[in-house]
């Protein structure tokens, strides 16, 4: 899972350490006090990016790719 943060957005996005075949992959960006941003579907290579504007609030980041999963907890303050 990659994030990157410019101007008060924050753009996030999952990939697959090998990419090919395709597999279950999501990513979401929630701002907080905002609704999460979701990508979700089979791909090949990744899911997103997906762009939330945060302003100075925190964000929380998830990825998931088949059963592996990553979350970030509020970051980005």
């Amino acid at each position: 899972m990659y994030v990157h943060k410019r101007g008060g957005y924050v753009c996030a996005y999952t990939t697959p350490k090998k990419a090919g075949t395709k597999r279950f992959m999501s990513v979401g960006v929630q701002p907080r006090g905002g609704r999460p941003v979701v990508d979700e579907g089979r791909f090949s290579r990744l899911a997103g990016p997906v762009t939330v504007y945060a302003g100075q609030r925190c964000v929380w980041v998830r990825g998931k790719v088949s059963r592996a999963a990553v979350s970030s907890g509020w970051i980005l303050c």
